[in-house]
Formats: structure tokens, sequence, C-alpha cells
């Protein structure tokens, strides 16, 4: 496999000993000191890396360093860090191709996606930017006379960030852009799928740093380790933010464990995403957005669409136009021009795509299309299949979980009641979709009687969300919001200031005490 894009961005360089680093920063580059463990692509299931996981004492190296830069950097001017965000944003610009590779090649998305991917990272980056020069406070009435009030927004300290395989650059720019430009310094522990990513993302960084020395060096670190170096992050109360991305299972555990000690999390877990087609949609529109939203990126978003709640009207015609749009979608390698759907990231995930298939026949539902697995036209060793239609009724328990494959699951309603009562059933509430061209049923969709998700999308998909917009949702998706909008406060701490610029000293509430 020809891998000139690693020594573009000057990963092929990043060894000790033989395995890749898995403590970086600007002024440290080691290997782990744990137990050795190997990336395979999911194009084909080769070895394409080997690390040693980070050990205890190295993490508690790089959040002392963290924790130094953060004094500096929290100081300096809110603009100058935005500078560093633009000058990271071009050198993203600059190697937007390269970039595209890794995340391909360890993540498995088509190449569009993945340069969509790197998009969005430099994207961010721009919104950072202008973030950088708008940081507002609000100057608030007093009910003293002689005093005023007002909000300032202060850096917080080091946020650790834990990403997981399936947005591994997008979901750090979201994080490290806005809270680099807040004045917080970033850990990043990558998903072990996908640790060249993050050696990538942090190569851009330093780029950035080299022509910047009045910005501290340590402000952006990676630790790549297992599951007990991401228990040690939430526990340390030297993160007053954790933002984790992952399954609803590792949120629970992350957010407990941060709670427990009353630090901040920001959890973006599970989706298990609806889309309602009323008799009234536009079906050749809403066709376009079921297949990229239910097939894209091999079902494994957290935005991918998994129910699909469709009128009783219209049920019948949808399904047999969804079939012959699947049957025509290019299965193949992700960095061959035309393929749209590439390969689940591993075999595990293939067998829970199984396991799921067969709970849903077992429940009494109908696989209508697709699920097996894809061998010819395909690379050897990947884990290749056909997107899946089921039949099945809204309340089967399979239906209540995420399955993170291309299951698409098909539910019948009679009112848009009822419809709506379907999509907000299940335990996860991050983005919805309905199709209509009802302004009635659209209006009720967005208000509070209808669709209870963080994303709530009329004539446009499930997946596919701007950065300016906050993006989360509620329920087990965690409730909390990253990339635009105001979610920046998340990465800031408030302070009300009360200054008394009269000559007298009175009380707030009237209180009287003399």
């Amino acid at each position: 496999m020809n891998m000139t894009f690693l020594e573009n961005l000057g990963i092929d360089k990043l060894h000790v000993n033989g395995l890749y680093c898995s403590v970086m920063n600007a002024a440290v580059k080691e290997a782990g000191e744990g137990s050795e463990f190997s990336v395979n692509s999911p194009i084909n299931g080769m070895e394409v890396a080997r690390f040693r996981n980070a050990s205890p004492a190295q993490l508690e190296a790089v959040i002392t360093g963290a924790e130094e830069a953060f004094r500096e950097l929290g100081s300096l001017p809110a603009p100058l860090r935005g500078e560093l965000v633009r000058r990271i944003g071009n050198i993203a610009r600059e190697h937007k191709q390269d970039l595209a590779r890794i995340v391909t090649l360890e993540s498995g998305k088509i190449m569009p996606e993945a340069l969509g991917e790197v998009q969005e990272w430099i994207d961010v980056c721009d919104f950072a930017v202008g973030l950088s020069r708008q940081l507002h406070g609000k100057t608030i009435v007093s009910e003293r006379p002689g005093h005023r009030m007002m909000e300032q927004w202060h850096p917080l300290g080091p946020v650790a960030v834990i990403t997981a395989f399936n947005f591994p650059m997008a979901v750090w720019a979201w994080n490290s852009m806005i809270g680099l430009v807040c004045g917080n310094t970033m850990v990043l522990k990558p998903s072990e799928k996908a640790p060249l990513c993050a050696l990538a993302c942090q190569a851009v960084l330093e780029k950035a740093l080299d022509s910047m020395p009045e910005i501290p060096r340590g402000i952006s670190s990676v630790i790549i380790g297992d599951r007990s170096i991401g228990q040690l992050i939430a526990e340390d109360k030297r993160f007053p933010l954790v933002s984790a991305t992952g399954s609803t299972a590792m949120g629970r555990s992350v957010g407990a464990t941060v709670g427990a000690r009353l630090g901040r999390s920001l959890l973006e877990l599970g989706g298990n995403n609806a889309m309602i087609v009323s008799e009234t949609a536009d079906l050749d529109l809403a066709l376009r957005a079921i297949v990229f939203s239910a097939a894209g990126t091999a079902g494994q978003r957290c935005t991918t669409l998994r129910r699909l709640i469709a009128h009783e009207s219209i049920r019948d015609d949808l399904v047999e136009r969804l079939k012959k749009s699947y049957a025509s979608l290019p299965i193949g390698d992700p960095n061959v021009p035309g393929s749209l759907v590439g390969p689940l990231v591993d075999g595990r995930s293939f067998d829970a795509m199984q396991n799921a298939l067969k709970s849903a026949v077992a429940e009494g539902g109908e696989v209508l299309f697709g699920g097996e697995r894809v061998t010819a036209g395909v690379p050897d060793g990947g884990f290749y299949v056909r997107p899946a239609i089921v039949s099945i009724r809204h309340d089967a328990q399979v239906v209540q979980e995420e399955t993170f494959a291309p299951i698409l699951y098909i539910l019948t309603y009679s009112t848009l009641d009822e419809a709506i009562a379907i999509q907000n059933e299940v335990p996860q509430g991050l983005s919805s979709a309905i199709f209509t061209e009802s302004m009635r049923e659209a209006e009720l969709f967005l208000s509070a009687d209808g669709s209870d998700c963080g994303i709530a999308n009329v004539n446009i998909g499930t997946s596919g969300a701007e950065i300016g917009g906050a993006f989360g949702g509620e329920k087990e998706t965690g409730g909390g919001r990253e990339s635009g909008s105001d979610s920046w406060k998340a990465y800031m701490r408030r302070t009300t200031n009360t200054i008394n610029y009269g000559g007298q000293l009175p009380l707030a509430q009237g209180i009287v005490f003399e």
C-alpha cells in the first residue's frame, strides 16, 4: 500500500524503537510503555501500524505539561489564540488530500466523505477564528443604585477529548479548535482504531506552532492508550472538562466518574435516529435523503438513519423505491472512485450487525433486502456488507437499540401524533427528520410537542449537520453540545461581577443590616 500521505505529514518519522509514538506534543515524542497492539485497516484487514499503550506515568507527565502550558496560554489575548487556529486551518487545507487518505485508511470511509471530514475541520477553524473576537459577556442592570453587573468568560483549564473511530479528525477539531481559542490546553485520547489520525492532527497543529514562538509548546498533546487510560483521565480533577464521543455504555461510565468528582462532562453518545415520511412528502427528495442517511459511512455515523417511519399510504411504494436504490449502491474499496459504501470497521461490527438481524427476525421482523457480506469485487480481508432493509413493529426490542451498522428498520404509522410518539419512544435522542409538504406537520414536528431530539430537520436527512449549529442530543445521547452556536461556553468558566461606583453600600433585596 502506498503510504506517501504519511510521509507528506511527517508521520512516517514518528517512531521510537520501531513503534509509533503513543505520547506526542511539540516537545515530547515517546513510544508507549504498556502492552503492544496493532492497527488494521478496515479496507483489507492489513496491519498498518503498531503502538504500545501509554502508561499511567506517561499520562501524569502529559497532564502536568498541559497544566503548565495552560497558565501561559490562558493569559494570552484570544485573537492571538485565534491566529494560531487560523494557521492550523490553512495547513489542513494544504494537506487536505493527505489527511483524508489517513481517515480512509483507518476508518474505511469513502474518499468523498473523508475529504468532507477534513473540510469540517477547516470550517471549524474558520468559525473559531471569528469566535476568538466574540467571547462576549453581558452587562446586566443592577437593582442597587450606583452599581453595575456584568458577566465575563474565562479559560477553563486542560480539557480532555476522547474520540471515536468514525470521525477521528472532526470531533477533535470541534473540541480543540474552539477549546484553544477559549484559552484551554487540549489532551486527546483517540480511539485505538484510529491513532494515526490523532498523530496527523497533532502534526498539523505543531506545524502551526513552529511559526508562532509566542504560543507555549505544550498546548496540545496526544496520548494513545486503552480503556484504563480513559478511566484515569475521567478520574483526574485536573481536567475540569472531559469531552467524550462514543457508545452510551462508555458515556455512562465517563459521566459517572467525572460527575463523582463534580467535574464537567460533554457527552456525544449513541443515536437511534428516525425519519418520518408523510403522505404529502416529495418521495424523490426523501429517497435521496434516506439512502445517504442510512447507507452512508456504511451506517457508522451517530446520525445514521436507523428507523424510517412511513405513512401507511405511501409505505409500500417507498419501500420498493428503496430496494431498487439499495440494489444499485456501489459497494467496494473506499479509495476507488465511485464506491459509495465502504467496509465496516472490523469483524466485531459485522457480527453485531448479523446478531441484530437475527434478533429482528426472532421478534417477527422480515429482512426485505440486504444484510449479507459482500465478497465479490471488494478487497479481501475487509468486512463489506449490503445495507439491510427490515420491516418490523416499532416496539420490538432490537429497534430500541442502536446497532452501528447499515440496518434500516421500516415502521408504519397512521397519524402524525402516532409517528411522533414512535420516534420519541426510544432511549436515544440525537437526530430526527420529517419529510412533508404540510406546513402544519412541519411546525408540529419542530414544536415542544414534536421531536425530542437535539437535531430536528424538515425535508433533509438525519446526517450531515453543519458546523454553525450546536451539535448534540438528549436522553441517552448525553446532552452535550459541540461545534457551533454558543457551544463554546462549555469550554469556559463564567463569572458574574458587580461593581459599586457609588458612595453608598445598599444591599440586594432591600435588606437592611445596620
